[in-house]
């Protein structure tokens, strides 16, 4: 049986906010649209998520808060995981490694840029950049599969199964 690693990007954030730190930075409305399309994939891939690790920063939190509802997967089983904000590659290995312990399917979401050299360093093959030169826009989904055993931390080992951006999805009504 496969195992997966889907990493998950937070969806767009307003900077408009002139007394707002950056970690309290909440989702905009595209942002939020974003992030419900994106929990419709998720859903629509009928993953038994073990669980879901997530950075507590409020635009992670939502992005996260979104997904949640479309995959009616409870809130309590969510991990709040502060090292992952601003984390570096090695700080996001090692938590993978420790909330990856006897799970099939794990969910992380988080920010960049440690998100995309993670994708890089896990990937047998390295994931196409957008238009722009983006790897992990916002609320992007990167699902790394593993053929046997568990996850793992070691480099390019996953095989990158999907790699999907909000704008490639056409979903009507998502609200």
């Amino acid at each position: 049986m496969k195992s997966r690693l889907i990493l998950m990007r937070h969806a767009k954030s307003d900077w408009t906010g002139e007394h707002c730190t950056d970690f309290d930075r909440p989702l905009t409305a595209r942002g939020q649209k974003a992030a419900n399309k994106m929990g419709i994939w998720l859903k629509q891939q009928s993953y038994d998520f073990d669980r879901i690790v997530c950075s507590p920063a409020v635009r992670a939190r939502q992005t996260c808060q979104h997904v949640l509802k479309k995959l009616h997967f409870s809130h309590s089983r969510v991990i709040w995981e502060p090292a992952i904000y601003e984390a570096s590659l090695k700080t996001l290995i090692t938590l993978i490694d420790r909330h990856s312990q006897n799970v099939r399917t794990l969910l992380m979401i988080g920010h960049n840029p440690g998100l995309d050299q993670l994708l890089c360093h896990l990937s047998i093959d390295p994931p196409a950049v957008n238009q722009s030169g983006k790897l992990l826009t916002t609320a992007a989904i990167a699902v790394l599969e593993y053929d046997h055993g568990g996850i793992t931390i070691k480099p390019h080992q996953a095989r990158l199964r999907y790699f999907i951006r909000p704008k490639e999805l056409n979903f009507s009504n998502i609200h």
